[in-house]
C-alpha cells in the first residue's frame, strides 16, 4: 500500500518543519491529490493517523483536496476532462499526441500549526 509510505513521507516534512519553527504540535494538514495520482483517499486518512502517532501531528486533522485530469490535444490544441479510466483520446481529433495538464499532484498545500496553551511556556520554565 503505497499510502502507507505517502502518509509517512508527508508526516516526516511536517513534523521536521514544525520542529525546526519551534511549533508546539500540527492541528491540519491540507494535501493536494491529482485524480491520476493512484491514491485512495481513505486509505491515505487511515495512513496518516498512524503515521502521526508519537510526532508533532499526532491528532492532526489531513484535509486532500482532488484535482481532476484534464489533457490537451497537441496537434489541435483542445483541452478535456480526462476521467476515469483515464481517456487520453483527442475527442475532436481523435489524435494520440496528448499532454496531461493536471491530475498528478500529489504535493503538501498547507499546514496549521497549533497555538501554544496560554501556560504551557510557565509550567516548562516553572
Amino acid at each position: 500500500m503505497h499510502e502507507m509510505s505517502i502518509a509517512t513521507a508527508v508526516v516526516e516534512q511536517v513534523d521536521a518543519a514544525a520542529r525546526e519553527h519551534g511549533a508546539f504540535a500540527v492541528e491540519r494538514v491540507r494535501l493536494q491529490v491529482g485524480e491520476l495520482a493512484g491514491v485512495v483517499p481513505s486509505a491515505l486518512d487511515f495512513c496518516f493517523e498512524l503515521a502521526c502517532s508519537g510526532t508533532l501531528l499526532e491528532g492532526a486533522v489531513l484535509e486532500t483536496e482532488a484535482v481532476p485530469a484534464r489533457a490537451r490535444c497537441t496537434p489541435c490544441g483542445v483541452e478535456w476532462a480526462v476521467g476515469m479510466p483515464p481517456d487520453l483520446g483527442c475527442p475532436q481529433c481523435a489524435g494520440a499526441r496528448v499532454e496531461l495538464l493536471a491530475g498528478r499532484e500529489l504535493q503538501i498545500l498547507g499546514v496549521q500549526w497549533a497555538e501554544r496553551p496560554a501556560g504551557a511556556l510557565a509550567d516548562q520554565e516553572g
